[in-house]
């Protein structure tokens, strides 16, 4: 079992050399895809639901996305914590900055 930290998506590897690395990145493009936007599969990626809400609303709710998506759509891996970086200015621009660390299994 291997444990791996999860921020949005900034580039792809099209030959990823292990599991893990194939797991991380297909969860680093679940994150960071507003679920709706795959017109194939409108369901894929993570509900926007808590856009507007006040940040610890937001956090929840992201939160309990992420885990929803990365169950239905990365089965090798499990959820172990969602936490939020906060860098200066994060809070009053509105951002959310998650890091989410998973186990993988394989």
């Amino acid at each position: 079992m291997t444990t791996a930290v999860i921020t949005p998506l900034t580039s792809v590897d099209f030959a990823p050399g292990s599991l893990a690395a194939e797991v991380c990145q297909n969860l680093r493009t679940i994150l960071s895809t507003p679920k709706g936007s795959v017109p194939l599969d409108r369901e894929f990626g993570l509900d926007m639901e808590g856009l507007d809400e006040p940040t610890p609303a937001g956090q929840m709710l992201f939160s309990m996305h992420v885990v929803e998506a990365f169950e239905k759509y990365e089965p090798r891996c499990k959820v172990v914590k969602v936490e939020f970086e906060n860098t200066p200015g994060d809070v009053m621009d509105g951002r959310l900055s998650p890091k989410v660390t998973v186990e993988i299994n394989g």
